[in-house]
């Protein structure tokens, strides 16, 4: 049976002139002439027969049946790309995951360790891309999503169930030339060195005062960075004191780039009970390689 699907080249054409809301802009992304772009809009609203677009003094823009179908459009055609990239990757017989991941988690925690699912799971392929914030799983390609947050945050996420990984142990960490010859610093002390800030946790120092019970003004002070890689990094320069978590910067540590200010940490339940989730959707097609990913993580926590 045909089935009732219009071309690809209109699809990637309605597409781009949705986003753009320009058919020149979209003329340009798809290396095709503004008539091609124009001719093909207009077959697709022949074949859907619907208006999609409507002109207007600085281009074009949507129709409420044209923003709808464009929406859905732009969901199918970021599969079909990622199966096709799937498909190129030559990926096993054991299939792929899919995982969304805070950036620094991934880098310094899972992906050191990885090498160790592969060998037991040696025909299956691992692809992680970076997501920071809760995300509608019925609009990725997600299998799961490794999210730094507390119960109640990880709780509002809809549609989604979360498997508790690791607790946040926040250290505070500088360069051995900052420490100097002293084995640590006290937390009073700390308070008059340079406070390395964390966009994302603002309040960070804030609580690790209130938690030693030192008197901290200046807490909030400092030069701010938006990923703990980047506090680390600049604190393994001397720029200052960064608060980070501690299992992210154990290699630094081992290596000496980095060493403990402080001996005391913010634990995690006076951290907003912060800690490191799987967070799964209730319902996948991929189950039962995604829990077997999810038990291996857990025992390797463990």
């Amino acid at each position: 049976m045909r089935r009732k699907i219009p071309s690809l080249q209109a699809l990637a054409c309605l597409d781009a002139a949705a986003r753009h809301e320009s058919y020149t802009r979209a003329a340009q992304e798809l290396a095709l002439s503004q008539g091609a772009v124009s001719r093909q809009i207009t077959a697709l609203e022949a074949f859907v027969g619907v208006p999609l677009f409507r002109r207007t003094r600085h281009g074009v823009a949507l129709t409420p049946q044209g923003a709808e179908y464009a929406q859905q459009v732009a969901v199918r055609l970021r599969g079909l790309e990622q199966d096709t990239l799937d498909a190129m990757s030559h990926q096993g017989s054991g299939g792929s995951l899919h995982l969304a991941s805070v950036p620094t988690f991934a880098t310094r925690w899972l992906i050191p360790r990885l090498p160790a699912w592969t060998a037991l799971h040696p025909d299956t392929t691992v692809h992680i891309e970076t997501r920071t914030r809760p995300f509608l799983f019925a609009d990725t390609p997600f299998d799961a999503a490794l999210y730094s947050g507390s119960a109640d945050q990880v709780a509002q996420w809809a549609g989604t169930r979360a498997v508790r990984l690791l607790g946040e142990d926040m250290v505070p960490v500088c360069s051995p030339a900052l420490r100097g010859g002293a084995t640590a610093f006290t937390a009073e002390a700390i308070a008059d060195l340079p406070l390395l800030q964390q966009s994302t946790r603002p309040d960070g120092w804030r609580q690790w005062f209130d938690a030693m019970g030192v008197a901290a003004p200046l807490a909030r002070r400092g030069p701010r960075y938006e990923l703990f890689s980047m506090t680390a990094a600049a604190a393994a320069c001397g720029l200052g004191v960064a608060l980070v978590p501690r299992l992210l910067v154990e290699a630094e540590l081992v290596r000496g780039e980095l060493v403990l200010a402080c001996t005391q940490p913010l634990p995690g339940n006076s951290n907003d009970d912060r800690a490191y989730y799987c967070v799964l959707p209730e319902r996948t097609e991929n189950r039962a390689l995604v829990e077997a990913f999810v038990g291996w993580m857990q025992q390797t926590v463990g």
